[in-house]
């Protein structure tokens, strides 16, 4: 199944650069994670950056953070494998050249949201592809919180609405996206896979310049 799905987006990232999907994984996996990001007791306020530039801004963003690890076989580290052999399907087929994978868990509490933006700037390779895994169990139309997919001239692709075991992955430097105002607590996973050199998780300028 593994495989199935690893086929699936890199045929997607070829053909259009983004792929949308419903049911990716597993129920119990996405389940399994939800349980997991409720019970930490600390997310931090997650930051905006340029090159020289770290700070927070809540006209921005709002959302919170806390960084995905290996825990001893656990269900982050299940997470993390399915993303190890995509990663490594990616360059076998793509020739990508991605060097490792970083996530976290997003928090957006009542009325938080994060305007269009790109996940790399402009020039740089160090974040390729990026992913999205939702994790909100009985999410309804009204409950807010969507992505919002633009495409490279900036007009409107799609929207996705945040419910459990979707999963969205893009090349992080192509499609602008936002989060819309959510009207209660959502939950999600943002990875992203990178090609420089990896300096440990979580790094300490990265756990305030997450671009997503």
């Amino acid at each position: 199944m593994a495989q199935e799905l690893y086929s699936k987006i890199t045929d997607a990232l070829v053909e259009d650069g983004y792929i949308i999907i419903p049911h990716a994984i597993s129920k119990e996996l996405s389940k399994n994670l939800l349980s997991t990001a409720k019970k930490i007791k600390r997310f931090k306020r997650a930051g905006i950056s340029n090159a020289s530039n770290v700070h927070i801004d809540s006209n921005v963003r709002r959302d919170k953070i806390h960084w995905l690890d290996y825990d001893n076989g656990g269900v982050q580290s299940e997470f993390l494998d399915l993303t190890k052999g995509l990663q490594q399907y990616l360059n076998r087929e793509l020739f990508l050249g991605l060097t490792y994978y970083e996530a976290h868990f997003a928090l957006y509490e009542e009325d938080a949201f994060y305007e269009t933006h790109l996940d790399a700037f402009a020039g740089s390779r160090n974040r390729t592809v990026t992913t999205v895994y939702y994790l909100n169990e009985n999410w309804e139309q009204g409950d807010g919180g969507e992505l919002v997919i633009y495409d490279e001239n900036n007009s409107y692709l799609t929207t996705v609405a945040p419910h459990a075991d979707t999963l969205v992955v893009f090349l992080s430097d192509k499609f602008p996206h936002e989060v819309l105002p959510t009207k209660k607590k959502r939950h999600s996973i943002a990875g992203w896979f990178r090609v420089d050199k990896r300096a440990g998780i979580p790094l300490p300028l990265e756990a305030l310049t997450s671009l997503d």
